[in-house]
């Protein structure tokens, strides 16, 4: 049995197996302000998961190690959710590079890691990248 679609109105392919398939990336502006509330979401709640893993010195604390399971699966749950209205790759390059530079920052202010001249640069870059995408891209709804 072939999977049928048809669109919407609202800037949606409907496909038979109940899911919807963007093709304007979102399909009203509220949706829009909460997707990025998820990515933001996600983003904090890696960089929790990941400074914890830092200091569940290889999962041999038991606290640090439970935040790091738990804001990991918080991680991936929101940024899940974003995937329905955002292409992949743009949600990874924003979610990945916001993630490293707010990484390295608290790695910097908190933990006492050195950051050179070159990682700061490439840090900058980074963001320039992140705001090009969400800038000039045609990927991502405005």
């Amino acid at each position: 049995m072939e999977n049928e679609s048809f669109y919407d109105g609202e800037g949606a392919f409907l496909a038979s197996n109940g899911f919807d398939l963007y093709i304007d990336g979102l399909n009203s502006e509220g949706e829009t302000n909460m997707t990025y509330i998820w990515l933001i979401v996600a983003i904090i709640a890696e960089v929790i998961a990941t400074t914890s893993l830092k200091l569940s010195e290889g999962f041999s604390r038991l606290w640090p190690s439970v935040v790091t399971i738990v804001f990991y699966g918080v991680a991936f749950y929101c940024l899940s959710v974003t995937m329905r209205t955002i292409p992949t790759g743009i949600i990874y390059a924003i979610w990945s590079g916001a993630g490293i530079v707010l990484i390295g920052a608290v790695g910097w202010i908190f933990l006492g890691q050195k950051l050179d001249w070159p990682a700061i640069a490439g840090m900058a870059l980074i963001i320039i990248g992140v705001l090009v995408i969400n800038l000039f891209s045609k990927s991502v709804a405005h």
